[in-house]
């Protein structure tokens, strides 16, 4: 059977399929189905908040030195702390060197009294780390020392998880689409999630962390996409739009918004670890309940199988299906040319629209993980803040779908975008940043849920799958980089916001640039694109 053949066969699945129609119970259980599989990955997505979060810590004495009570208070010299605003604190990465220690509190001498502070030599935490265990049991910091000359480490550990995510973007498209399909690398991918989870709940070192905190990306984001992907290809017209924003964006904000409750009762990073692997066992069941997608196996000539699952969608409805749902259509004899992701750079007028649309991406994914990672540096419960930070998406996701159907694009995106980077801008600025901080999130999660759903209205059906895919792998780039801007809190909290605010606010600016979709027709092919205004 030819392409020609096939792709005449999915353009016509809607008319063909149109006897289920759109809210039967079949529908409305693959869409309530697939949006609880995406619980677990909100709950995941953003672990490293408290996986990798950093207690109160300094250097540790050893408790069998022979050092006077107010020798060992005064032991850690008090350093500016630029990730408290400049606040004198002791030192978490020195102390006092210990032999000049030993005399004084030998010739009976006090601290500040009879000897200056500052003019006794200081070292490094030759015997490690004292941490505090008044919120966390333990995390990934403090199991191996990630602090001081290793604290790179702690964003490198988060990177190295969104180098997943970016490696997943890759590789889930290619096995769904040419290999194994939708179903089978969904489940797949979170059957692995599980067996990943439990083997890194005995992780050994770092390095043996890290690794499989690349393959949980992976994972993660391939069961996420394929789950996206099989929703948008099961459901029909209306329900696919409540699903791909309402539906998909909620259930992971719901997931989100148990990941801090989750932590509050498990302080332990591996006992955490166990909460993820149990929730990812809870979607596995769900294996025998979703069936494949139709379309993707009309593409691979499997029309037997496809017509079967439709049946069983009929009966389950209450329908009678027609003895053949799916009949050959008269097929033009021209030849359909191929397209790829070369296209997305070809003509100036796509070019300049893609390059656009990535950097847009880029900013958001940047400003969405960087308020998100951050809640745990925030002042109050660091679990407070993160379900704080969560429950902000549920009317940000709310906004969008109400904006994305009454409001024009263009204007959304850049008042938005705009909004978000000065309420971020000026959290330097106020006594209270909670607030300031929980606003910039509530616009970039907006921006979140808009920007899919534009950028497949912006791009022709020829390259719309291509080009979604190319801004959902660019954006990872920007979510590679969002932990090393937390990480400028380390030299100047104010750094973090300047440079997150201005970013966000002169995308908005740029995102004027692109054309207008609301109310037009949807493009077909590349001549029927918009131009580029800028």
């Amino acid at each position: 059977m030819n392409s020609c053949y096939l792709n005449c066969q999915i353009a016509d699945y809607e008319t063909a399929t149109s006897f289920l129609g759109e809210w039967g119970r079949f529908q409305q259980r693959i869409f309530f189905f697939l949006c609880l599989s995406f619980i677990p990955n909100g709950l995941t997505a953003l672990s490293a908040v408290f996986l990798v979060d950093t207690p109160a810590h300094r250097c540790l004495l050893p408790a069998h030195l022979n050092l006077s009570a107010a020798w060992r208070n005064s032991s850690i010299p008090l350093e500016e702390d630029a990730s408290r605003g400049g606040a004198s604190e002791p030192s978490r990465c020195s102390r006092y060197k210990l032999e000049h220690l030993l005399n004084y509190s030998d010739r009976g001498l006090l601290p500040g009294v009879d000897v200056n502070l500052s003019t006794v030599p200081t070292e490094g935490c030759l015997d490690g780390w004292q941490f505090d265990h008044s919120v966390y049991t333990s995390t990934v910091v403090t199991e191996w020392n990630l602090v001081c000359n290793a604290s790179w480490k702690k964003p490198f550990t988060s990177s190295i998880y969104f180098g997943g995510v970016l490696a997943g973007s890759f590789v889930s498209g290619q096995l769904s689409d040419r290999l194994f399909g939708r179903k089978i690398v969904m489940f797949g991918t979170i059957g692995l999630q599980v067996v990943t989870t439990l083997i890194q709940i005995f992780s050994s070192n770092w390095i043996m962390f890290v690794v499989l905190y690349f393959l949980l990306g992976v994972e993660q984001i391939s069961n996420y996409l394929v789950a996206f992907v099989l929703g948008t290809e099961i459901l029909g017209s209306w329900v696919r739009t409540l699903f791909s924003t309402a539906g998909v964006s909620l259930f992971f904000a719901v997931g989100y918004m148990l990941l801090p409750l989750l932590a509050f009762f498990m302080r332990d990073w591996r006992q955490l670890q166990v909460g993820f692997m149990l929730a990812g066992c809870l979607s596995l069941p769900l294996f025998w309940f979703i069936p494949e997608s139709p379309r993707w196996l009309l593409s691979q000539g499997r029309i037997e199988e496809a017509e079967v699952i439709i049946q069983n969608a009929a009966k389950i409805n209450n329908i009678e299906p027609p003895a053949v749902i799916f009949r050959p259509l008269k097929v033009r004899t021209e030849e359909t040319k191929a397209h790829n992701i070369f296209d997305l750079l070809r003509s100036p007028n796509i070019r300049w629209l893609s390059v656009t649309m990535w950097l847009v991406w880029n900013t958001m994914t940047i400003s969405y993980y960087a308020l998100s990672l951050n809640t745990a540096n925030l002042h109050g419960n660091p679990f407070f803040n993160c379900f704080l930070s969560a429950v902000v998406e549920l009317p940000a996701y709310s906004l969008s779908w109400l904006m994305f159907r009454w409001c024009s694009r263009r204007l959304s995106l850049c008042s938005l975008l705009f909004a978000g980077g000065l309420f971020i801008f000026i959290i330097q600025l106020v006594p209270a940043p909670i607030t300031f901080e929980m606003m910039g999130k509530f616009f970039v999660s907006t921006v979140f849920a808009i920007l899919y759903a534009y950028t497949a209205e912006l791009y022709p059906t020829v390259l719309r799958t291509t080009a979604v895919g190319a801004c959902s792998t660019a954006s990872r780039i920007g979510s590679l980089f969002a932990p090393y801007f937390i990480y400028l809190r380390t030299y100047s909290v104010s750094l973090l916001y300047i440079l997150v605010g201005s970013l966000t606010a002169l995308t908005g600016l740029l995102s004027l640039l692109l054309p207008e979709s609301f109310g037009m027709p949807l493009p077909d092919t590349i001549s029927q694109m918009q131009s580029f205004p800028g």
